[in-house]
């Protein structure tokens, strides 16, 4: 187990984008918030410190915090393979997948107690009783018991769910059971991820946000776009490209030097090229097979429109409790092997470097802001923070019809919806519809942009975390 520093930031740049007198009252409730807390700490508990939604979730939401003087800590949990392979069976079982279809019984029970009461011991000499802690998803439920025996406030965090009944879920659901029942508060992403023997009573809808003024989502002008991409070899070079620079998280200006590993015919696209753009992490609910078959579909429908398509993901081993990233991968680079050449050119895979943490971060941002459209081709999906990014960026989104995407986007207003994700015809029909309207994408990315400063940024969480920690100190 290991801790993450996160360094503090004031709120005084959300002025601009939700007004003086919602800040105001957010530092007015942090304050009433700091008082009921006392010499108590808040901390969170996750799997992983990068590469995932949760990672940037809290990152964001804790630096703010720190920015208004809460004491709001982050602890990361480690373990060998063999348990984040049961993790990741439980991640997808919670999404009522199958996953590789490992059992999930006894003598995965047992070594899943073990090695979370290997990480409570260590946790246990770093808090004091009455701290609340935030114990994130499933790879940290099994922590809830022995925290409530240490009589501290516990909170789990889910951030994962599948609407309605489904044989994997249960089978999920009835792994967890017996280290939920009891807890006093437990937070979904949306009501209908509650599953039926949960008490109502005690659980509550936090939907994520996104941190509009991280790397990943920071300002960028075209000219650094341009300078990213072609440094990371994700386009073509071009002439009178300035240098790769982004802000970092320290607030220091630095360069993106590292270069993806792209599988590829040829060479990357030219700059003017339409670029269909999934970025995603490399796993069967994303469904990148799907979207390379509504692509191809997309091309036997007419050739006219020029379009190219990334799939990018982390590059091999860049997420920590991820274990099947690479073999999905591979997965992918077979179906691509199996296209036909005048659509492999015409696709690229590409593996972004995840050695620095921001660099990965201004890679994703540029590639984003560059893309025509992008595209979140997923058969399960508990919130969808790609789609909220792409958003944000005013960019065009063409998304399936599944989970917190729906929450996100009115078909037709903020973006497309694939009703049925697993019809190439469709998802090629809505990337067809974007890609030769422009009016289209701008009145799109406007409404996108308007209702992520609405409902999905960092503040909003703040506002809403604030409540829940005075509910449980009160």
């Amino acid at each position: 187990m290991f801790q993450v520093e996160v360094s503090a930031r004031a709120l005084s740049p959300f002025v601009e984008l939700v007004g003086a007198a919602r800040v105001e009252a957010i530092a007015r409730e942090a304050e009433a918030t700091r008082a009921m807390l006392g010499s108590h700490t808040v901390w969170n508990v996750n799997s992983t410190a990068a590469g995932g939604g949760v990672a940037e979730v809290l990152r964001s939401l804790l630096r703010y915090a720190r920015g208004l003087g809460a004491e709001v800590r982050w602890l990361v949990i480690e373990g060998p393979p063999e348990f984040f392979a049961i993790t990741k069976r439980l991640h997808n079982a919670l999404h009522d997948n199958a996953g590789d279809g490992s059992p999930l019984g006894p003598e995965q029970a047992a070594l899943y107690e073990r090695v979370l009461a290997e990480n409570c011991a260590q946790i246990e000499r770093l808090i004091r009783p009455g701290d609340a802690v935030i114990c994130h998803d499933p790879q940290t439920a099994g922590l809830i018991p022995h925290l409530r025996q240490l009589g501290e406030r516990v909170v789990w965090r889910c951030h994962i769910g599948h609407e309605g009944p489904g044989v994997e879920a249960d089978v999920g659901w009835r792994f967890l059971r017996k280290y939920l029942e009891g807890v006093p508060v437990a937070v979904f992403s949306r009501p209908a991820y509650v599953p039926s023997w949960f008490p109502r009573a005690h659980a509550v809808t936090l939907p994520p946000n996104i941190d509009p003024f991280s790397v990943k989502n920071e300002w960028m002008s075209e000219l650094s776009v341009r300078a990213v991409l072609t440094t990371a070899g994700l386009v073509e070079s071009a002439p009178g490209v300035c240098c790769p620079v982004y802000v970092g998280e320290d607030g220091a200006p630095h360069q993106v030097v590292s270069r993806a590993n792209v599988i590829r015919m040829g060479g990357p696209p030219i700059w003017s090229v339409p670029l269909v753009v999934q970025v995603s992490r490399w796993d069967r609910m994303k469904d990148h097979i799907g979207l390379l078959a509504g692509f191809t579909k997309l091309l036997e429908q007419g050739d006219d429109l020029g379009a190219e398509l990334i799939l990018a993901g982390p590059a091999q081993g860049g997420v920590a409790d991820d274990p099947e990233g690479p073999e999905v991968l591979r997965e992918v680079e077979h179906a691509w092997q199996a296209l036909s050449e005048q659509v492999r050119r015409r696709v690229h895979l590409a593996e972004l470097p995840m050695v620095d943490r921001d660099e990965n971060a201004a890679m994703v941002n540029a590639l984003q802001r560059h893309a025509t459209v992008v595209v979140q081709k997923s058969l399960r999906e508990g919130f969808g923070l790609t789609v909220t990014e792409a958003m944000w960026k005013k960019r065009a989104v063409v998304a399936s019809a599944v989970g917190g995407i729906q929450d996100q986007i009115d078909d037709g207003i903020e973006g497309l919806l694939v009703r049925d994700p697993s019809d190439a015809s469709e998802t090629a029909r809505a990337l067809r519809r974007v890609l030769e309207s422009p009016e289209l994408r701008v009145r799109m990315g406007d409404a996108a942009y308007k209702r992520v400063c609405s409902e999905y940024l960092s503040v909003s969480s703040l506002e809403r975390w604030g409540w829940l920690i005075q509910l449980l100190y009160s």
